[in-house]
C-alpha cells in the first residue's frame, strides 16, 4: 500500500513537470509566431543602430511576450530573434553576428537598463542576465535590511536621456516606415515606455522571491538610474527653465511618483505632441530636421557613452508609537533644549522615549509629538499626556511584544524620570488622534501658592465659588520674545483650594482650565496683563512656587 502511494506521489510530481514543460514550450511557440511576423528590415534598422532585443520586442509592442519568460538571458532571446529572422532572410545571419557584438557593451536607446547592465554603488560594472537575476539583487538587498514586509511597491527613476532616446528613435521609425501596413497597425498602440517595462519585467519575480504582492504599500523600493553625461544635460536645460526639479522627501524619494499597483499602468508613449509643440525632441532634433535620418538619429545616441548608474533604495513610510508618558522630575524639559551651545535640564522627555523606541525597531530618526506641553519645572502626572513618536523608515514592524519590550525598558530606567503607559501602534490617523478635540480639552493643575498675607476662610470661599471664569490673557512676558503679542480669552471651569498645614500663607490651588491657559500667570497676574488672577481676586501679592499637571482630558491613549 505506502509503494502504491510513493508511486503515485512520484507519478504525480512527473506530471506536474510535464505539464509545466508543456506550457513553458507553448509560451516559446507563441513568442516565435510573434517575431515571425516582425519586419525583417525594421528588425535589421534597430539592430542597427544599437538597439538590444528588449527594446527590439518593447519597440514592435510585444512587451507581454517577452514578460512572460523572466527567466530568459538576453542571449537567449537574441538567439531567437536571430533563428527566427534567418528563416524570413538569408542575409539576417551575417549581419546579426556582425551586430552581436553590440550585446556585450550597452543598447544606445534604454542606456542598458532593460539589459541589467548598470554600475553599482562602488563603480563596479554589472550585468545581470535574466530578469529573475536582476529581481535577486533587489530581494537580497531587501531581505538584508528589512526582516518583515507584508507588499511592497516598486518605483523607478529614469535619465531624461532615456526619454528623449525613445522620442528619437520614434520619429526615427515613423519617418522611415510609416507608409508600412506593419507600422500603422502598430502605431496605434505606439510601444511602450522604458520604465514600464522594467517594472513589467521584475515585479513577478521579485513578488515571488519576497513572497509578498505589489500593490499600494507604505513599503517602497526605489530603483534611480542616474548618469554623468545626462545629468550635465538636465542642468543646462534646469538652467534654461526647461526642467523643474520634483520636490522629495526626506527619504529621497519623489513626491509626484504613484505607488505601483498589483498590475502595473502601462504609459503608451506620444511623442508627436512634444515634435509639434517644439518641446522635448525639438530639443535634440531641430524642427527643420524632423525627417529624422539615420546620421542625425546616432548622432543623438551617441551623446552618452556608457551605462547608467543604479542606486536600489528601500524606505518604508512612517511607523507610529502613541501613548502617555509621566514626567517626574521637575529639570526635564519636553524636547531637547539647549541655550548658546548650553544643555539646558538633565535630560528631555523627547530623548527618553524617542532613544528607547528607535533602536528596537532600527529606523533611521525619529519625531516626538506631544498633545500640549509642560514647563521643564512642571512634573507631569496623574493620566499622562498623550504622545505620539514618529519613527522613519523602520526596518523592524511594531507587534505587542516589541511595544511591550519598548514599555518595560523606558519604565526600567535608573533615572526614573519619565513613565509611560497605554503604548499601542497606530497608523497615520493617530494623528487624527491627537487633533480631535485638542482645542477643546481641559487641563487639570495643582499649584502650590505662597500669598502676601495669612490665609482667610474667606479666601477660601471666594476662590472655590468661581466657575466658568473668564480670564483675559496677553502674551506672558516670559515668552514674548517667542511668542506674538496677542490678546487670548481662556475659561477657568472650577477651583478648589486646601490649606497648607503649619503655614499660614500657604495653600494647595487645584483647578480644571481650557487648553492653552498659563497658569504661572493666572496665579501671579504678570504685572496685570493677566485679568482677572488669583491675587487680583484675593486683592493682594501671589506667587506661584510649584506646578503639576495632574490630568490631560483627552479620549486618545487610554486604558482599553
Amino acid at each position: 500500500m505506502a509503494g502504491e502511494v510513493a508511486a503515485a506521489e512520484v507519478t504525480g510530481v512527473k506530471d506536474l513537470s510535464s505539464a509545466e514543460a508543456a506550457a513553458e514550450e507553448e509560451k516559446l511557440r507563441l513568442l516565435r509566431e510573434a517575431v515571425h511576423a516582425l519586419p525583417v528590415n525594421a528588425v535589421k534598422d534597430l539592430w542597427s543602430i544599437g538597439a538590444c532585443v528588449r527594446c527590439i520586442f518593447r519597440l514592435f509592442g510585444l512587451h507581454e511576450l517577452m514578460c512572460s519568460h523572466p527567466s530568459l538571458s538576453i542571449s537567449k532571446w537574441c538567439d531567437i530573434l536571430e533563428d527566427v529572422m534567418r528563416k524570413k532572410d538569408g542575409e539576417f545571419n551575417e549581419q546579426s553576428h556582425q551586430e552581436r557584438s553590440r550585446e556585450t557593451n550597452f543598447c544606445k536607446i534604454c542606456l542598458g537598463i532593460l539589459q541589467f547592465l548598470y554600475y553599482d554603488d562602488t563603480g563596479t560594472l554589472l550585468k545581470k542576465y535574466s530578469a529573475d537575476d536582476f529581481a535577486v539583487v533587489i530581494s537580497e538587498l531587501v531581505k538584508q535590511q528589512y526582516q518583515q514586509i507584508d507588499s511592497f511597491s516598486l518605483e523607478v527613476s529614469l535619465p531624461s536621456a532615456v526619454t528623449e532616446n525613445d522620442q528619437a528613435v520614434w520619429l526615427y521609425m515613423k519617418n522611415k516606415h510609416r507608409h508600412e501596413l506593419w507600422f500603422q497597425e502598430k502605431a496605434e498602440c505606439q510601444f511602450i515606455s522604458t520604465k514600464d517595462i522594467l517594472k513589467l519585467l521584475v515585479i513577478n519575480p521579485l513578488q515571488r522571491l519576497l513572497g509578498v504582492k505589489s500593490t499600494q504599500s507604505s513599503f517602497r523600493v526605489r530603483l534611480t538610474y542616474s548618469h554623468s553625461d545626462a545629468l550635465t544635460r538636465d542642468d543646462a536645460q534646469e538652467g534654461n527653465g526647461g526642467n523643474k526639479r520634483r520636490k522629495t522627501d526626506k527619504a529621497g524619494f519623489t513626491g509626484d511618483l504613484k505607488t505601483t499597483g498589483e498590475s502595473v499602468t502601462l504609459h503608451v508613449e506620444s511623442f508627436d505632441s512634444h515634435i509639434v509643440d517644439g518641446d522635448g525632441l525639438t530639443k535634440v532634433c531641430p524642427k527643420e530636421a524632423q525627417d529624422l535620418s539615420c546620421n542625425n538619429l546616432m548622432a543623438q545616441l551617441d551623446k552618452v557613452g556608457k551605462p547608467c548608474s543604479l542606486t536600489i533604495h528601500c524606505c518604508r513610510s512612517s511607523t507610529y508609537i502613541g501613548g502617555r508618558y509621566l514626567k517626574y522630575s521637575r529639570n526635564v524639559s519636553q524636547t531637547r533644549w539647549v541655550i548658546d551651545d548650553e544643555r539646558m535640564g538633565e535630560a528631555s522627555v523627547e530623548e527618553i522615549i524617542g532613544g528607547a523606541i528607535l533602536p528596537i525597531f532600527q529606523g533611521d530618526n525619529y519625531k516626538f509629538h506631544a498633545a500640549g506641553r509642560e514647563d521643564i519645572d512642571v512634573r507631569m502626572l496623574g493620566t499622562g499626556r498623550p504622545f505620539l513618536v514618529e519613527i522613519q523608515n523602520a526596518r523592524q514592524v511594531p507587534s505587542e511584544v516589541l511595544i511591550k519590550e519598548i514599555e518595560k525598558k523606558i519604565n526600567n530606567l535608573e533615572s526614573q524620570y519619565v513613565w509611560v503607559k497605554n503604548l499601542r501602534a497606530v497608523g497615520c490617523q493617530g494623528w487624527d488622534l491627537m487633533r480631535e478635540g485638542e482645542a477643546e480639552k481641559q487641563k487639570q493643575y495643582a499649584a502650590l501658592v505662597w500669598i502676601s498675607r495669612p490665609v482667610s476662610d474667606e479666601d477660601l470661599q471666594t476662590i472655590s465659588s468661581l466657575k466658568e471664569l473668564k480670564v483675559a490673557q496677553k502674551t506672558p512676558i516670559r515668552v514674548l520674545h517667542r511668542r506674538s503679542p496677542l490678546e487670548r480669552e481662556k475659561i477657568i471651569h472650577w477651583m478648589q483650594v486646601e490649606r497648607v498645614s503649619g503655614s499660614s500663607q500657604y495653600l494647595l490651588l487645584h483647578l480644571c482650565t481650557q487648553a492653552g491657559t498659563y497658569i504661572k500667570e493666572f496665579v501671579h497676574g504678570d504685572f496685570g496683563r493677566t485679568q482677572p488672577s488669583i491675587g487680583s481676586i484675593l486683592g493682594c501679592r501671589t506667587e506661584i512656587l510649584q506646578l503639576d499637571v495632574t490630568d490631560v482630558k483627552m479620549d486618545c491613549f487610554q486604558e482599553e
